[in-house]
């Protein structure tokens, strides 16, 4: 382990650790990883969340980038929108909550209108779970968790680990593994909302997206995937070259209005791809998103509705972050036309997702 405080150590060069409080009796510890070029992640284990990622702007001052809170209650208040936290079983929407698999029909939580969501009612955004250093050159920390059979409705005992790793090259890389003891479905993400000009500086309605996808996943008013694979050429869906957020979200329609759809990725799930590059003008910084996952789920804060405060007591209005949640398609369980993300016992689940950060 690595000394308290958040103290860095000689002997776990680039990792701190400090007390958060504490989260249905068990204490949550923050672990803070930084880089040669003075970048810093700060990941809690509930809900292996990360809490604050400062990168340079395009003059090298640093600043936090991404939404979330000061103190622990916030994380625990019931209308945190999963700030920064690793979701799952399964991420994303499951059609009325009931699936079918290898004969069998489950009943999930309906935890988003008549739909499951994010994994349920007590998700693996609401559970502590544990960290440790991983040894090597770069600051590292594995977050592991057992979701036991039954748990949320869902089969099998699975074993979960993401682990965080900051390299020199400010990136910050996700991997997540995964093995069940029975057939089950995984699909994990991580669900960090972000503003690249320091969410006390705006909405991010200017801030240029390109994504790698010529087509997305096209929804139901519950925002349940159709099954359809859609092309976005000539739709407000068209993301394929550098295109202000806001500059069609009032034709996405919505309500609320804004993004809130996967994308298919192009060449996704070959290997690590590009799934997207934002870029903020004013302040120049980049951010690219590489993952093995074959889609993505672009979402502009269109819930955020100024009734919760932040980090430096920023208000969080609508469209004042997005999300890039790299995954399997929402709702795939129940579309055979969807790349599976059934996991069968004994197999195990890979994903990686990297965040690259430069500025210009």
């Amino acid at each position: 382990m690595v000394s308290g405080g958040g103290v860095l150590t000689a002997a776990t060069p680039g990792i701190g650790q400090s007390y958060f409080g504490k989260a249905r009796g068990d204490d949550v510890e923050v672990f803070t990883l930084k880089n040669r070029k003075g970048m810093t992640a700060r990941i809690m284990t509930y809900g292996a969340t990360l809490i604050a990622l400062d990168t340079p702007n395009r003059a090298g001052k640093l600043d936090d980038i991404v939404l979330g809170f000061d103190s622990l209650q916030g994380y625990l208040n019931p209308r945190d929108p999963y700030f920064g936290a690793t979701v799952g079983r399964v991420a994303n929407r499951i059609a009325g909550g009931r699936f079918t698999l290898n004969g069998r029909r489950y009943q999930l939580a309906t935890n988003d209108g008549p739909n499951h969501l994010h994994g349920g009612v007590r998700g693996f955004d609401k559970v502590v779970w544990t960290g440790e250093v991983v040894p090597g050159t770069e600051p590292a920390i594995k977050f592991t968790y057992v979701s036991r059979d039954g748990e949320e409705g869902y089969p099998g005992n699975c074993r979960v680990a993401v682990t965080y790793r900051l390299t020199d090259a400010n990136e910050l890389r996700l991997d997540y593994l995964a093995t069940s003891d029975r057939d089950t479905p995984v699909n994990l993400t991580n669900h960090s909302y972000f503003n690249l000009a320091g969410p006390e500086h705006g909405d991010i309605l200017g801030h240029e997206l390109l994504i790698n996808a010529g087509r997305y996943t096209p929804v139901d008013a519950t925002l349940i995937p159709t099954g359809e694979m859609t092309p976005v050429a000539g739709t407000p869906m068209d993301f394929l070259h550098p295109t202000a957020i806001g500059a069609h979200i009032r034709q996405v329609g919505g309500n609320p209005i804004g993004y809130d759809h996967n994308y298919v990725v192009t060449d996704g799930g070959k290997g690590l791809t590009l799934v997207a590059r934002v870029r903020e003008p004013t302040s120049g910084r980049v951010m690219e998103v590489w993952s093995t996952e074959p889609g993505v789920q672009f979402y502009s804060g269109n819930f955020l509705d100024g009734t919760l405060h932040g980090k430096k007591g920023v208000v969080y209005r609508q469209h004042g972050g997005f999300t890039l949640e790299t995954q399997h398609f929402p709702d795939s369980v129940n579309h055979a036309n969807f790349p599976s993300y059934v996991l069968k016992a004994g197999v195990t689940y890979r994903s990686t997702t990297t965040l690259r950060f430069s500025a210009d």
